[in-house]
């Protein structure tokens, strides 16, 4: 046994500390088990809240290694509650926890447009988390009407039905959820906001995938790497606007996918190739045009406000209305179904993604 994992949780803590938060010319890594160890002191309130602050900012600033991620990740997924559907596979499908500041996602009505084209989806997330404090899936999905305070075990019994669910941290993974308000303190991106969107609140009876996004180029390899070790079978990682999982609608963009936990693969995305011809990167926050001052149009943001703008404009889009919000389902599902193999090809998927919207079939699962 490692000598620093036997100590006591607090006296551990300043083991870990002590090597990692010495500059950065003489900070050290630590081991995978040292990582996990620390993180479920700190899960378990064994840790003082200065040495937590301390432990995610140091690693942040020397830069976690693939250990070190994976130690925090093993210990919340020792963490996490987790249900198995009555369904074969299921896609969790996990977009940027702090939410959307610069557009009207779509995002949140994805996983009843994918249950309607035969892949049941479960999406994640929290009410609100920094830095951007964005419209948050719980936040859109609630405006639009849907229960957001289900259990891992509901979630995973609407797979039978609706087909799809979206699961609170708050209810899968509490303890890591009271991090919150130190997360909130610490103001810059901890190690838990890479490694949370791997957990999965429900799990497909032989399958399960991992769809989330990202915009920095180091962070394919390191989702693919954990995704394969959280157990993942297959994940596609997203080059989407404001790291989500739908790209731009007017430019290419990119994913990688790992299929059966194997290396990931570049695949390129041209939403051309599947008729979308948009001028906006994304839908416009009404009163927002595109390439406003960010700062300006923070200070103004209302998270309220604009996720109630978002659900209007993802039910409209599951009436069939077309417009830049049902560009991004189709191209959204496009990808997604054919990346897990449900579609032949882009083409292919957004035409079932098309005909699930047009038919009402989408509309129907999202209010099953």
């Amino acid at each position: 046994m490692n000598t620093a994992t036997a100590l006591e949780p607090r006296a551990h803590m300043r083991s870990v500390i002590a090597r990692i938060a010495t500059g950065p010319e003489y900070s050290k890594d630590i081991s995978r088990e040292e990582a996990r160890d620390a993180m479920r002191a700190i899960l378990d309130n064994q840790a003082d809240p200065v040495q937590a602050g301390i432990f995610f900012i140091a690693l942040r600033m020397k830069r976690e290694t693939d250990d070190e991620n994976i130690g925090v990740l093993d210990a919340i997924m020792e963490a996490t509650q987790s249900a198995t559907a009555d369904a074969d596979e299921v896609a969790v499908l996990a977009d940027p926890y702090d939410g959307y500041n610069r557009s009207l996602t779509a995002a949140p009505f994805l996983p009843a447009l994918l249950a309607a084209c035969g892949l049941p989806t479960v999406a994640t997330g929290v009410e609100s988390m920094g830095p951007k404090y964005g419209a948050t899936h719980k936040q859109i999905l609630r405006a639009a009407g849907i229960n957001v305070d289900l259990t891992p075990a509901e979630a995973a019994a609407r797979m039978s039905g609706a087909g799809w669910a979206y699961a609170d941290q708050s209810r899968f993974a509490p303890r890591l959820y009271d991090l919150t308000a130190l997360r909130t303190t610490i103001v810059k991106r901890p190690v838990l906001t890479t490694v949370e969107v791997l957990l999965a609140p429900v799990k497909g009876a032989k399958k399960t995938h991992f769809i989330t996004g990202y915009v920095h180029k180091p962070y394919p390899r390191v989702y693919a790497l954990l995704a394969r070790h959280a157990g993942f079978d297959d994940a596609l990682i997203i080059r989407g606007t404001e790291g989500g999982v739908i790209p731009s609608l007017r430019q290419d963009s990119r994913m990688y996918v790992v299929h059966d936990k194997g290396e990931e693969r570049l695949v390129e995305i041209r939403p051309t190739d599947i008729g979308i011809e948009q001028e906006v990167r994304a839908p416009l926050i009404p009163g927002m045009e595109e390439g406003s001052e960010l700062e300006s149009h923070i200070e103004a943001f209302d998270a309220a406000k604009v996720s109630s703008h978002a659900a209007e404009a993802g039910l409209a889009a599951l009436n069939g209305r077309k417009g830049a919000t049902y560009d991004s389902l189709v191209l959204g599902a496009a990808i997604m179904l054919h990346g897990l193999n449900k579609a032949d090809s882009f083409a292919a998927g957004a035409d079932m993604a098309r005909k699930a919207l047009d038919s009402g079939a989408a509309k129907a699962r999202f209010a099953a």
